[in-house]
């Protein structure tokens, strides 16, 4: 993972000290609540329902176990309620879609405590909100696929750079996204960012991006458009650049809903492309920016030294074409084949290729009943931090699917993960099924929220506990969100649940056959609606005839999606249609 230079630790310090005379200067009453609010939201800092909540950056995803020990601290030290309506509250961190996470309980008056706490750990909430660029995410298997291409954490980092406290991009139109995959099966869900980066190579084995822009969820969901097929890697941060300044210049500021990048390109269409192409070439031309903005091999060579693989691991290129890469489905030890069958159920569901002979990489659940998707608790973190240390070479990094994972892991090891992964509660057998489910916090938590996604998730967390039944249905992806943010992704699911308010009351829509981009998946796509809402205590039974109808008219060997493109909504409808009980339902 990225080793920290001693520029970015003084950097990190230097904001974190910042960050601390802002907020004195806000609880002396000598900076109003207004003039505080940018400061503290482009470092991290909201204002939810109950308290204040604090999202940390995890840059491309990756954890050191210093840095999730630091993060097991944070909940169990400031992340608490001790007295009020709220007291008991807190003691956790709550991972996300993009590959960030937040702490809901910590008293503002301790902030500036916090910040210096994760700085001495190399974390930081520097732009995790605010109109600005956001964490740079990608693919969590990024430098470790077998499918990769270009590893792109390295563009990752230079990109990261670029953009942070960049002073023309501060203060945009809206919040900006950035996703860059390197492999040839996008696991970063480029499509729906308003930036979408792929690495490829041209036929003379150059290396450059394919560039998607302008997609999204929130109200209006899109899916971005290609811009250029290949950007030579050298200009990618001179193109990005152009987007940036074209979209700073036209994008709208005058309705928060249609401020969104997303909304520009839809509608300017080709004179949104035709100017980015010109300030593009103004500043490829320019000789001063050219020589500023363009990035060199040497620049490259050095942060790509950053990211040098853990001692005992040889630094080879990924293959072409995965030939022979480590199997999640290679055949079992002696040992291992002794273990009981829920063994051999994880290893088939969470433990995925490498592109090491000998390696793996591993998916550490954190979707199970009791506890909201998501969440892990400071033991947990700690817990999770002491697997890195001795199966993984003291990394684990965020996936997109709000899980851990552990991507050095040794073949010879896997039992004995599995079972210490039991021990401290994750080592559940259910990636890329139904109770691997992404929420947001919803309701419960969130002040944006129209209505609660936590009782759906552990209703849905609670009732499908078999692993036998999660297995006959299969791969199928559940997203909810709490309201039109669409911080749960529930576009992209295969099966969305949205929360919508209706005169006070928590309704809830229902959508089908969305995909975030992977191949298996078909083409990044958002999910249809299925018809009018349904009240709270419904919609879990239209969850459940959603996947009793996929069960009965499926075909041998058919997903999710397979039948529902063969069969289209109608069966679909109908079977809800059939467990809605209220009389007046919104539309």
């Amino acid at each position: 993972m990225y080793r920290y230079s001693d520029f970015d630790r003084r950097f990190i310090r230097q904001r974190a000290a910042q960050f601390r005379d802002q907020l004195r200067r806000h609880l002396a009453g000598q900076l109003s609540a207004d003039d505080f609010r940018p400061l503290r939201l482009q470092n991290g800092w909201y204002v939810q329902r109950h308290a204040p909540m604090l999202r940390v950056a995890i840059p491309y995803g990756e954890l050191s176990s210093r840095q999730l020990r630091t993060l097991a601290r944070v909940a169990r030290e400031f992340d608490r309620v001790t007295d009020g309506p709220q007291a008991g509250q807190g003691g956790f961190g709550h991972f996300t879609t993009r590959q960030n996470i937040q702490f809901n309980w910590i008293p503002l008056a301790r902030a500036a405590d916090v910040m210096d706490v994760l700085a001495e750990a190399d974390l930081h909430g520097i732009q995790t909100s605010g109109n600005c660029i956001r964490n740079i995410t990608t693919d969590a298997l990024a430098g470790i696929a077998p499918d990769e291409v270009v590893d792109p954490r390295p563009y990752c980092e230079l990109l990261r750079q670029w953009s942070t406290l960049h002073p023309e991009f501060a203060f945009l139109p809206r919040k900006f996204k950035i996703a860059v995959t390197g492999a040839a099966d996008d696991r970063a869900a480029i499509a729906w960012h308003d930036i979408g980066l792929q690495l490829r190579r041209d036929a003379h084995g150059a290396v450059g991006f394919r560039v998607l822009a302008g997609g999204g969820m929130g109200r209006t969901p899109l899916i971005a458009p290609e811009l250029r097929a290949f950007v030579p890697w050298q200009d990618i941060v001179l193109y990005l650049e152009a987007i940036l300044r074209v979209y700073n210049l036209f994008g709208r500021r005058d309705n928060l809903y249609k401020a969104r990048l997303k909304i520009l390109v839809k509608a300017e269409g080709q004179r949104f492309v035709d100017a980015v192409e010109a300030e593009y070439r103004a500043l490829r031309d320019d000789d001063a920016l050219g020589a500023q903005l363009r990035l060199t091999p040497a620049a490259l060579a050095e942060v790509q030294a950053r990211f040098a693989p853990p001692p005992g691991w040889a630094a080879e290129a990924p293959p072409t074409a995965p030939s022979a890469p480590s199997s999640a489905a290679a055949a079992p030890t002696e040992a291992a084949a002794a273990l009981p069958p829920a063994y051999r159920r994880w290893r088939e569901r969470h433990v995925q290729a490498h592109r090491l002979p000998g390696l793996c990489a591993v998916t550490l659940t954190l979707k199970r009943a009791g506890q909201p998707p998501g969440d892990a608790s400071a033991d947990q973190l700690d817990a999770a931090a002491d697997l890195a240390d001795r199966f993984s070479a003291g990394e684990a990094r965020v996936t997109h699917e709000q899980n851990l994972l552990l991507p050095w892991v040794r073949e010879a090891d896997l039992p004995a993960l599995w079972q210490a992964a039991q021990a401290v509660g994750l080592g559940a057998s259910n990636h890329g099924l139904l109770t691997d489910l992404i929420a947001c916090p919803g309701g419960d938590l969130c002040s944006l929220a129209n209505a609660r996604t936590l009782p759906i998730a552990a209703a849905v967390l609670e009732r499908y506990q078999d692993p036998d039944e999660l297995e006959a249905i299969g791969e199928l992806a559940l997203h909810i969100s709490g309201c039109m943010n669409s911080c749960g992704h529930h576009h992209s699911g295969h099966i969305g649940i949205l929360g919508v308010d209706k005169d006070g009351s928590e309704w809830y829509q229902l959508t089908l056959g969305g995909s975030d981009g992977q191949t298996r998946h078909g083409p990044a796509r958002a999910g249809r609606v299925v018809g009018p809402a349904f009240a709270a205590d419904e919609i879990v039974d239209a969850l459940d005839a959603v996947v009793a109808t996929y069960l009965e008219q499926r075909a041998p060997g058919e997903r999710f999606l397979d039948t529902l493109t063969r069969l289209g909504l109608e069966p679909f409808r109908t079977a809800t249609d059939a467990v809605r009980h209220t009389t007046a339902v919104p539309a």
